[in-house]
């Protein structure tokens, strides 16, 4: 059956490609080394992450970003060879290199070349080419590790012994996974770790240890995670969000903690993120940007500082290809490979040459004069990710 909603997305110009390479760059804060720059200063415009040309990109259903994650001054990234890096900080283990040592490069975790995805910062999960769903390492109190405990690891552990997952989400303390069978039942999504605030979607708030689908649905693309709410979209182009909703952040109208997931607008979704400070946006398939949630700093982007309960459109733009919610900012990259920020000026997350003290700003603005922009890793931190063309 053809994928539709792809088929609407490059209707509207937005990019469908499977693969792409290049560069690594990195702005806001570096404490801990969570930049990757060799340093723990904060960098106010991007800066390029070593020299390599071989940092990856995935495809839309594939959430639009490379294969990286970022939270708590923890960074994590897979390369086009399939090695798996980690920098940053690593107090718990999370960087999966079998201790608890911080760096400030990208390192990389063991010595195997069959990565696929990774996510995660606080704690991290990745997924391997043959099909298997790992926990890399960090504090475990919610059971997201997925070992039937709550032990912290600073080395990878598998989760279960199955080898059909694919597109890994996580971030805090509890991570998701989507199968990938290559039969009629692809897409289910499963869940595991902290659940206080429903945020597995599973219609509870009991934390699980080892993981659970999130009812019966088999048609899932794209997971991601904010703080305490997550947002999800169907092969339709169906979105729904559940978890956490003190500031709106689900979009529903309402500031009710959903425990289930519950399904925002129609089937015109392409892509959608949440934020670690609860705020979420999302890509309609015609290109247009829409925002809802927190917006304390101005980073919906709409030029006010309101919170939204209900998703409110980002002036009346169609070019948006790519977006990204670190703390308090939203990050989108346009059709043109041009970058644009919004939101809280702090440690230089703007990436616009200012830095804390700096004016926030509520309205997307351009990023240097560069279109060379290919994507934006999934960052829950005061620092971004992102790759640009060679």
């Amino acid at each position: 059956m053809p994928n539709l909603r792809r088929g609407m997305m490059a209707a509207a110009g937005v990019s469908t490609s499977s693969v792409s390479a290049g560069t690594l760059w990195a702005w806001g804060s570096g404490g801990e080394g969570a930049l990757g720059d060799g340093t723990d200063v904060n960098k106010s415009s991007p800066v390029q992450i070593g020299s390599n040309t071989d940092w990856q990109t995935v495809d839309l259903d594939d959430l639009g970003k490379f294969r990286y994650g970022a939270a708590g001054d923890a960074t994590s990234a897979v390369n086009g060879e399939g090695k798996l890096f980690t920098w940053g900080w690593s107090n718990d283990g999370q960087g999966g290199r079998g201790n608890t040592d911080s760096v400030c490069v990208p390192t990389q975790v063991g010595s195997l070349t069959d990565w696929a995805a990774c996510t995660g910062g606080y704690n991290m999960w990745a997924t391997k080419t043959d099909g298997t769903w790992w926990f890399v390492g960090g504090r475990n109190w919610g059971g997201g590790a997925g070992q039937g405990d709550t032990t912290s690891y600073s080395s990878p552990v598998q989760i279960g012994s199955e080898t059909y997952w694919a597109k890994p989400s996580g971030n805090n303390h509890f991570g998701f996974c989507i199968t990938n069978h290559g039969s009629s039942n692809d897409g289910q999504l499963w869940a595991v770790g902290a659940n206080n605030l429903g945020n597995l979607g599973v219609g509870d708030t009991t934390s699980i240890s080892s993981p659970v689908q999130v009812g019966s649905l088999e048609t899932w693309s794209q997971v991601s995670v904010g703080g305490w709410h997550v947002v999800g979209i169907r092969s339709d182009g169906a979105l729904f969000t559940w978890g956490l909703n003190d500031k709106g952040q689900l979009g529903d109208g309402s500031t009710t903690d959903r425990s289930s997931p519950v399904q925002i607008g129609t089937t015109e979704w392409a892509m959608a993120a949440a934020s670690y400070h609860g705020s979420t946006g999302a890509i309609k398939t015609d290109g247009t940007l829409w925002v809802w949630g927190n917006n304390y700093y101005g980073e919906l982007g709409v030029g006010d500082t309101t919170s939204y309960s209900s998703p409110v459109q980002v002036g009346s733009l169609t070019d948006w290809k790519i977006l990204c919610t670190p703390v308090y900012i939203l990050e989108s990259i346009k059709t043109d490979g041009t970058l644009w920020t919004c939101g809280r000026s702090y440690y230089g997350g703007l990436g616009n040459g200012t830095g804390t003290g700096g004016p926030d700003i509520s309205s997307p603005a351009q990023v240097g004069s560069d279109t060379d922009w290919l994507v934006l890793g999934n960052s829950q931190d005061w620092h971004s990710h992102a790759i640009r063309s060679v």
